[in-house]
């Protein structure tokens, strides 16, 4: 209740492996309440969600078992907005290049996954990113890169925002972005201030649908 007065969205965290509990820290610094999700129940009353990183595989098969994956879906249909970051970017995709893994398919892009190397390829880098607002709008991202994926393709609704290396790692397709990169381990909250941005805007239209429902009864 008190996080609803002061108008602070509750935004989900995937919270089945990897960076869940940095995303959950760098959503509280910039004024979200975030929401541990592991089954479908823990969707309702979300506001936006947070697909982080870790193994792609094992993320979509345990949500897929859970029937977290379908629930999820029809949220993203339903037009909740969401920030997927490296493993997170390949949950969100419509395809992968090799293999096959369950996908949302939110976004219309199709991923390589490992595509800049394996675990002892990791690195950082400075990328230029279009489209973050923020006092530090236009400096550079400090990127991490862990077995980071690229996108391949893109439909005509996707803008891509970033490249490195001649490859689009950050991207964004309506209320749907996503990066190859973990900004929650570099101290970078951009990413996540347009999310909550895009929360409470989501909140205010569903608030407005409700009163439009009832005045009309």
């Amino acid at each position: 209740m008190v996080a609803a007065a002061l108008g602070r969205p509750r935004i989900g965290v995937l919270s089945i492996q990897g960076a869940f509990a940095e995303h959950a820290r760098v959503l509280e610094r910039v004024g979200a309440e975030p929401v541990d999700v592991r089954a479908p129940g823990d969707l309702a009353g979300i506001d936006a969600i947070v697909l982080p990183g870790g193994e792609s595989t094992t993320l979509g098969l345990v949500a897929e078992e859970s029937g977290l994956l379908d629930a999820l879906r029809r949220r993203l249909a339903d037009g909740l907005p969401a920030l997927g970051t490296c493993a997170g970017m390949i949950v969100l995709a419509r395809a992968v290049t090799e293999g096959a893994q369950p996908l949302l398919g939110g976004m219309d892009i199709v991923v390589r996954r490992n595509a800049f190397g394996r675990q002892r390829h990791s690195f950082e880098a400075p990328v230029a990113v279009s489209g973050l607002d923020g006092a530090e709008a236009g400096a550079p991202v400090d990127a991490v890169f862990i077995r980071a994926p690229w996108i391949e393709e893109s439909g005509t609704g996707v803008e891509i925002l970033a490249r490195h290396g001649g490859h689009g790692v950050a991207a964004r397709q309506g209320d749907l972005m996503v990066t190859a990169f973990h900004p929650e381990l570099s101290g970078e909250h951009r990413f996540h201030e347009w999310l909550v941005a895009r929360a409470r805007v989501c909140r205010e239209r569903g608030d407005e649908r409700r009163e439009r429902h009832v005045g009309a009864q």
